[in-house]
Formats: structure tokens, C-alpha cells, sequence
């Protein structure tokens, strides 16, 4: 779930349904498969943008992934509390024809600089897009309907997530790797009209804008950090470049963050990390997403630049694992446990670290598809599956419910700036052992297991007990 604004919460109980569900239903849920199919379907086209510029070195080229996942990220909250100025609808429409757009440009971006700024500007406007799409969901959908409702909208990220592989590598194989963002364009702008015609009209609730400054200082402070930490083995790590990045980055969170302290619509709401468990789950988050996100670039460009797979051979080869994210969501997502969901989320971790060391100790150069690719594919998969849905769920019940749709949204921020973080380790990993491809994917795919292996041992940590006395009570009640 993403950010809605809390004026929307407090009164779904009280607004009349309109006469189109299923149509409202459908827009929510288009809005979340095309901007999580975005996330997916340029990992499969990477070897083809390197093939496209051949010029550009990894970290260059890992900007068409990061610059989205950042701005994708910057947006989610204060987007939510932008519809209550501009009106749920309004933002909709806007943000998904902004989002075909930006879909043209890349499909047409004569060079990489204009394909990685287009990127960017898709990512915003699918940050805006998807709080908007849930709170229409929320709001008119009538309320016997809204648990399923939300159970098919949350859905949709994972069948995008599932599907991306395989439609990426059919697009690209028949037309080239423009055409993965090419058929966005159609399908975002009949969103965009059907939302105008059939939704209906809202006015604007508020005139409080959100910090659109502290916004701009946050998603500028984790890009300065990421292009530093990109970049410094090409760079320099005494370059003057690199230095004033990974220092300007800091400062410029730490400024963000210290204005979301007093600033009346912030950015990041501090009472809510007062709950242990959604605290927990967001510090987990970033190790979980840092290992996934460099897993999901690795494993294409693994078999087109060393196993010489085709496009199309790639994404069937990648797409097991990812069936078995969606299969294995599906079964936490169907526990009513909060202790096994959060039992999920070690358990995950801890598979898909072992699906990093079995790759870092058993790849090589020749192609081992059974059992090695889909072993390690499936228990990948798997691990990220139960993982991610048990994080996911675990955030949402630490905040009282008025709070619900913030907190989801401020955790998936997180993991998508640890996204970022992760294809920056990715392309420094890439960078320091060019000329070897074999020693740096194995490397690569330590780092995942790294990652993995942190994100579950931290999640033991839910097995502590909890405060007890006033302390927990104190927690709480500054939540709530």
C-alpha cells in the first residue's frame, strides 16, 4: 500500500460509493502493474542499452534503474498529501499522462543522459500516481468490497513483478528494447482519459501543499550518496567529485530530516518509529531491497554477457523465480499469524542469502541451467517472496489505522532507496573487477548474500520480547 491522505482515512466510513467499481478497480490496479513493471522489465533490457551505449561503463548505465527507483521513492509520501490540494482525480490523470510521457522520451531518448532524466521523471510521476490510485480505490469502492479490492490492487505489483520478465524479453526480441517503454504510452494514456470521463469529480480539501522542499533535499541527498558511491571507482575515490558527493549526501538527509521535525506536512513522520516493529521492519527493508534489487540487474545481464543467452531465452530462464516470489507471497499474505509473518521474513532472508552463496560458489562460465540457474532461482525467488510480504505486513499492522496507508508508503520509500543503494553496490562491484565477468558476478552475488544474511538476522530481533510496563504503553500511545 502507498500514502493516502489522512483526511481520506478518517472518512472512507461516510462517503457513497459511485456506480463503477470494477472500472475504479481496474485503474487502481493499472496504476500499480505499470509502475512495478518498470521496475522489472529494464533489468531484462540491460545488456541491450549496453549494446545501445557502448560508451557508457555500468554505473553510467545503472542510472536508468536508480534514477526511478529514487524519485519513485520521493514521491510516495508527499504524494498522498498533494491529492488533498489538487484533488484525488486531478492527480491521477496528471501523473499517468505524465507517466506516458516520460514513456515516449525513453522510447526514444537519442542518448543516455536523456534516457536516465526521462527515467527520473517517470519514477515521480509513478510516485504520484499510486497513492492517488489508492485513495480513489479507497474512497469509491463501496465498503463490503474493499478488502478484496485491496487484496487484487496489492496483487498487481506482484504480477507485474511475475510477468515482466517474460513480456520484456517478447518485446524486446521482436522489436528492440525502446519498445519496453513504447507500450506504456497507450496504456497509461487510456487511463489517464478514463479517469477523467468515469471517476468522479473531487475538489481540493486542503491548501496546506506538503514539503516539496525537504522532498527535493532527500531524493537530492540518496542521489549525491548513490552517484558517489557509483562512480568512485571510476572516478576516484580521492576525486573531487566523489568527495563532495558522498559528503553533500549526508548533509543534505540530515537536513531533510531535521526539517520533517517541524515542518507540518513532513516528509518523514518521526512518531511513527516509535513502534518497535515498524521500526524493525523498515531497518530490515533496506538490507532486503540493497541484496534484491542488485539479484534481480545481476541475473539477466549474467546470462547475455557470460552464458550468451538470447533476450527472449533470458527471461524465460528468470522467470521461475519469480513465479516463486508470487506463490510464496501469496502464502504468507494467507496467514493470520503475526508471529509466522514475522518468522517469514527471517526465513526468506535466510534462503535467499543461501541462493547468494550457492551462486558465489558453484557459478562459472559454463551454462548449468539444471540445477545450479533454476535451484537457485526458485529458492531466490521464494526467499523474496515470503520476505517482502511478511515486511510488508508487518508495517502495516504496527500503525494504527488512521496512519495505515502513510506507514505502508514511508516503508516501501525505504525500500526503494535501498534499491538504489543496492545497484550502486552492484556497479562498484562491476567496476573494481572489470575483466574478469565470472569473478565479478560471484562477487556480486556475495554481496546479495551479504545483505541477505543481515536483513535475517536482523529479523530475530522481533523474537525479543517486548517492553514491558509503561515504556510499552508509551510506545503506543505516541504512535496512536
Amino acid at each position: 500500500m502507498r500514502p493516502v491522505p489522512e483526511s481520506e482515512e478518517r472518512s472512507l466510513a461516510a462517503r457513497p460509493p459511485i456506480s463503477h467499481p470494477r472500472t475504479v478497480l481496474l485503474l487502481a490496479c493499472g496504476a500499480v502493474f505499470l509502475a512495478y513493471l518498470d521496475t522489472t522489465v529494464v533489468n531484462v533490457a540491460f545488456p541491450q542499452l549496453q549494446d545501445s551505449y557502448p560508451d557508457a561503463g555500468v554505473a553510467d548505465l545503472s542510472w536508468s534503474i536508480t534514477a526511478y527507483a529514487i524519485l519513485f521513492a520521493a514521491w510516495l509520501v508527499p504524494a498522498g498529501r498533494l491529492s488533498d490540494v489538487v484533488g484525488r482525480r486531478r492527480q491521477y490523470a496528471v501523473s499517468t499522462a505524465g507517466f506516458a510521457l516520460a514513456s515516449g522520451v525513453c522510447a526514444l531518448a537519442p542518448d543516455l543522459l536523456t534516457l536516465i532524466v526521462a527515467r527520473a521523471v517517470q519514477g515521480g510521476c509513478a510516485g504520484a500516481m499510486i497513492p492517488a490510485a489508492l485513495a480513489i480505490l479507497l474512497h469509491e469502492t463501496p465498503a463490503e468490497r474493499r478488502a478484496r479490492a485491496l487484496g487484487l490492487w496489492g496483487a498487481s505489483g506482484s504480477l507485474a513483478a511475475a510477468a515482466g520478465p517474460v513480456a520484456g524479453s517478447l518485446l524486446i526480441e521482436a522489436v528492440g528494447w525502446r519498445s519496453v517503454f513504447l507500450v506504456n504510452v497507450p496504456l497509461a494514456l487510456a487511463m489517464a482519459w478514463c479517469a477523467v470521463r468515469v471517476l468522479s469529480p473531487d475538489q481540493p480539501r486542503t491548501h496546506r501543499l506538503p514539503d516539496l522542499l525537504g522532498t527535493a533535499m532527500l531524493a537530492a541527498g540518496v542521489a549525491a550518496l548513490v552517484m558517489g558511491l557509483a562512480h568512485g571507482e571510476t572516478w576516484g575515490w580521492a576525486d573531487g567529485r566523489t568527495l563532495l558527493s558522498v559528503l553533500a549526501g549526508p548533509v543534505l538527509l540530515a537536513a531533510a530530516l531535521l526539517r520533517s521535525r517541524t515542518h507540518r506536512a513532513p516528509v518523514v513522520e518521526f512518531d511513527l518509529w516509535r513502534s518497535r516493529d515498524f521500526s524493525l521492519a523498515n531497518l530490515i527493508a533496506f538490507p532486503t531491497a540493497a541484496g534484491m534489487f542488485a539479484w534481480l540487474l545481476a541475473t539477466p545481464l549474467f546470462l547475455a554477457t557470460v552464458w550468451d543467452y538470447s533476450v527472449l531465452r533470458t527471461g524465460l530462464a528468470i522467470t521461475p523465480g519469480a513465479l516463486a516470489a508470487a506463490v510464496a507471497a501469496i502464502a504468507v499474505g494467507r496467514l493470520r499469524s503475526r508471529e509466522r509473518q514475522r518468522a517469514a521474513i527471517s526465513l526468506g532472508m535466510a534462503l535467499f542469502a543461501a541462493n547468494g552463496v550457492w551462486l558465489w560458489l558453484a557459478l562459472s562460465e559454463r551454462p548449468d541451467f539444471l540445477p545450479l540457474w533454476l535451484g537457485t532461482g526458485l529458492l531466490g525467488g521464494t526467499g523474496l517472496g515470503l520476505a517482502l510480504t511478511g515486511l510488508n505486513t508487518t508495517a502495516a499492522v504496527a500503525v494504527p489505522p488512521i496512519r495505515f496507508a502513510t506507514g505502508t508508503g514511508l516503508h516501501n520509500a525505504i525500500r526503494q532507496v535501498g534499491g538504489a543503494f543496492g545497484v550502486a553496490g552492484l556497479a562498484i562491484i562491476a567496476t573494481a573487477t572489470a575483466g574478469g565477468e565470472v569473478r565479478a558476478f560471484r562477487y556480486i552475488f556475495l554481496f546479495t548474500a551479504v545483505s541477505g544474511a543481515v536483513a535475517a538476522l536482523s529479523g530475530l530481533a522481533f523474537r525479543l520480547p517486548v517492553r514491558s510496563g509503561r515504556q510499552a504503553e508509551t510506545e503506543v500511545s505516541a504512535v496512536q
